[in-house]
Order: structure tokens, then C-alpha cells, then sequence
């Protein structure tokens, strides 16, 4: 019988190394598990949604809150364990992500692969801003409704 993945979820205490795991299967690098524990030990995390499978964390999801604009969101690291990439389980997770970000009036940032970020709801960000990172693979969900223009993430994204 072919199981497929259970239901995405809050992480759990205790599932921290799970993820960190994943973490590294995913990206092959330290860079983005190691992104997330700074992210926890400076409590910039604002949620964390896992994905389990046949007893193991498959896929993961943070989002951080931004230092400016005040009030959004910067969705990163995204992760899905190899064995089930192509599956659309990123996109389905992404997806209920931004869903409800427009449902909540809550605005979401994220760097990275514009065509994948498109397909599940991101869209460009807006002329005016200004970003450590390069806007071209900056991308908005929510109603991104801001005086501030200028894009200052955690302290954890510069080290």
C-alpha cells in the first residue's frame, strides 16, 4: 500500500532535530537549519508548520517576523525532503500559506524561485522598496499595505 503524507501542522516540541534533518537533506548545507536556530534563539519565529509522513518530518515551513515593515512576515526557509519533491507538496503548503495570508489581511515576504512563488500565490513587490536582497526574487502575498518601504528582516538573515 502507498502511503502519501499526512496533514500539514504546527511543529511540536521535540520535533526541532526532525526539521534540522530535513534541513539539511533538502539543501545539502548548514546554511538554512543553521538560519533557523538563530531564528528560535532570537525568537523571531512567528510559526512553524511541518508536514509528516510515515513517522518522520517531510516537509517544513518558517515564518519570521520582519523588523520592518512592522507587522509582516518573511516566509524562509521552505523545505521538502527530496524523496517527496515533485509531488506538489510544496505548493500545497505554500499555497495554504499565502491562503491565509489573504484571508487574515497578513502580509508575507519571500525571496527565491519566482515561477514556483507565482504558482502559489505570491506576486512581485511593489516599485519603492528597498531590500539587503535583490528584489527581482523578492515576492509579496497579503495586502501589503505599508508606509515604510524599506525591507529590514531578522538579525538571523545576515549571519
Amino acid at each position: 500500500m502507498v502511503t502519501g503524507p499526512d496533514f500539514f501542522r504546527e511543529l511540536k516540541r521535540g520535533e526541532e532535530d526532525q526539521v534540522r534533518a530535513l534541513l539539511l537533506d533538502a539543501f545539502a548545507r548548514p546554511n538554512e537549519a543553521d538560519l533557523v536556530e538563530q531564528l528560535r534563539k532570537s525568537r523571531a519565529i512567528a510559526g512553524e508548520m511541518v508536514l509528516p509522513a510515515d513517522g518522520r518530518i517531510v516537509g517544513y515551513a518558517a515564518l519570521s517576523t520582519m523588523v520592518s515593515p512592522k507587522g509582516w512576515l518573511c516566509l524562509a526557509p521552505v523545505a521538502i525532503h527530496p524523496e517527496f519533491q515533485g509531488r506538489r507538496n510544496g505548493k500545497r503548503m505554500v499555497g495554504m500559506i499565502t491562503s491565509w495570508a489573504q484571508a487574515t489581511g497578513q502580509t508575507l515576504v519571500v525571496q527565491g524561485h519566482r515561477d514556483f512563488f507565482a504558482r502559489c500565490g505570491f506576486g512581485p513587490i511593489a516599485d519603492g522598496f528597498t531590500s539587503p536582497y535583490p528584489l527581482e526574487e523578492t515576492m509579496i502575498a497579503g495586502p501589503a499595505k505599508a508606509k515604510v518601504t524599506n525591507l529590514t528582516y531578522p538579525k538571523a538573515f545576515g549571519t
